[in-house]
């Protein structure tokens, strides 16, 4: 009698482990098609059969409205929702640069043990707790409406998109310091103290141990902040700011037709899910490297 065979008819046995497990993945994938089968089509169904449905439709995906809102047309006062979506690119990716560099000072200040920098060590927590808890909303609304009002020269005459990029940056740095001085904590002790051994200096060992290794593990969470830092660039339309959704806003309450706000909402989907697949990606190498190094 040879392995996985029946004595009998010398055919396969069809429960073997491995067959089991083909069988069960079978299973579980017409049990997972049929279920999503299902719940989509019940959307949908809801979706086209609600009695109010055609109104809905209408209002938001009007299939010239949304082509309008995305071109625009100067002439008439409308904006484009493409170009200014352009603006939020451009306001995140600036920010994201002064966020990690400010975010890594601060954090650098939190973990330093010099006596000569615990007044900034006080403020960097102060820092972080204030602005942590504050809503952005309320961060934009007073550094547009304050700096302008202060007096204050070149920094009381910038345009609300400065102001908005100000503003992101005061809050998000405060989320990154943290995320920053969780990973600079989650290095072992016991590098910290073979460096030591060798003569190096704390800033050294900063630079070339610290970092390296804490840079490498935070970068998942960085990444989920930056997805959050690219929707929340919304919120400076409050400030007179074109971007997205503002020029969508600008369509719906020219034209009564809310196309343009899924316009808009398409806009951010086409940045934020492909980010998230990839941070989901780095997490999930990051989780296997993990296990890998325990066994």
């Amino acid at each position: 009698m040879s392995l996985g065979t029946d004595e009998s008819t010398s055919t396969p046995n069809l429960f073997t482990p491995r067959h089991r497990r083909i069988l069960v993945g079978r299973r579980g994938l017409v049990a997972s098609t049929v279920s999503s089968v299902v719940l989509i089509g019940a959307l949908v169904s809801i979706f086209f059969w609600a009695p109010g449905s055609a109104s809905v439709r209408y209002y938001f995906f009007n299939g010239h409205d949304m082509w309008q809102s995305f071109i625009g047309h100067p002439q008439n006062g409308l904006l484009s929702v493409g170009r200014g979506f352009f603006t939020n690119i451009w306001m995140c990716l600036l920010c994201e640069v002064l966020i990690l560099i400010l975010g890594l000072a601060v954090a650098w200040i939190r973990v330093s043990r010099s006596p000569v920098l615990l007044p900034f060590r006080v403020l960097a927590t102060a820092y972080t707790d204030v602005f942590r808890g504050i809503p952005l909303l309320l961060v934009v609304f007073m550094v547009g409406i304050g700096l302008p009002s202060m007096g204050l020269g070149f920094l009381s005459n910038q345009s609300p998109d400065v102001y908005g990029c100000m503003a992101l940056t005061i809050t998000y740095t405060a989320y990154v310091a943290e995320v920053f001085r969780a990973g600079i904590y989650s290095v072992p002790n016991g590098q910290i103290l073979a460096a030591r051994s060798l003569g190096l200096t704390h800033a050294t060992i900063m630079r070339r141990v610290t970092l390296p290794q804490a840079v490498r593990t935070v970068i998942p969470p960085l990444l989920n902040d930056f997805i959050s830092l690219q929707k929340d660039t919304a919120l400076v339309s409050v400030l007179g700011a074109i971007e997205a959704a503002r020029a969508a806003q600008i369509y719906e309450s020219a034209t009564f037709n809310g196309s343009g706000l899924v316009v808009a909402s398409l806009l951010f989907l086409a940045i934020t899910i492909p980010l998230t697949r990839f941070t989901d990606g780095l997490l999930d190498r990051d989780r296997r490297r993990r296990l890998a190094s325990l066994v």
